[in-house]
């Protein structure tokens, strides 16, 4: 069985290393493009998407990862994140300019949002393909942040490769008061979560 992410993010390959899931990287070309609103069945989507995506580079032998894809077996995981804001700007991508993520962080600061995680796992090889679907939420406490702070921040180049244009794990954990829920969920792939389903799967 070859474990295959569906993803360029390093984060989240920082996490599966992180918790001694052995993979490969074959990066999803799905189009994210949607009108969905809802911030549940938006990252549950997109998961599918990506999932199915790389699922059928595999199957084609045009992935690189396998010569022979005929001859094996893939669990693929697909995963989406984004940040939103209920009472604010509602779903929130990654900022493509400065002031894209100057706007993000504004609207953040000195409050409370919520990050959410939809995961897609399909398996093929098998007499009867194997689907499973979750999500997580992780709500973030956001400290207030003077106009010269958020500069100080973007001037970095963190934010500009993060949904909500900042990430938890480095320069702006500063600005954390505290989370309610997943940790790693914020980072980019709920760890504890995705280890128990790939567990009862038997891929671990």
């Amino acid at each position: 069985m070859r474990i295959v992410l569906a993803s360029a993010s390093p984060r989240r390959r920082e996490i599966l290393d992180q918790i001694g899931i052995k993979y490969d990287v074959c990066v999803s070309d799905a189009d994210e493009n949607t009108i969905e609103r809802d911030p549940k069945k938006l990252v549950m989507m997109l998961s599918e998407r990506k999932a199915m995506s790389v699922l059928k580079k595999l199957e084609s032998g045009k992935s690189g990862v396998c010569d022979e894809p005929e001859k094996e077996t893939f669990c693929v995981i697909g995963c989406d994140t984004i940040v939103y804001q209920e009472n604010g700007s509602g779903i929130l991508g990654k900022p493509h300019t400065d002031a894209e993520a100057f706007e993000m962080l504004s609207s953040l600061q000195g409050g409370v949002h919520e990050v959410y995680s939809g995961v897609t796992i399909l398996v093929s090889g098998l007499k009867t393909p194997v689907k499973r679907q979750f999500w997580e939420r992780t709500a973030v406490h956001f400290s207030e942040m003077s106009d010269e702070e958020i500069l100080e921040y973007i001037k970095t180049g963190d934010p500009m490769d993060k949904a909500g244009a900042y990430g938890i794990q480095g320069f702006c954990a500063r600005y954390i008061e505290g989370i309610e829920g997943d940790y790693l969920n914020v980072v980019g792939l709920p760890a504890s979560h995705l280890y128990k389903e790939l567990r009862s799967l038997g891929m671990v």
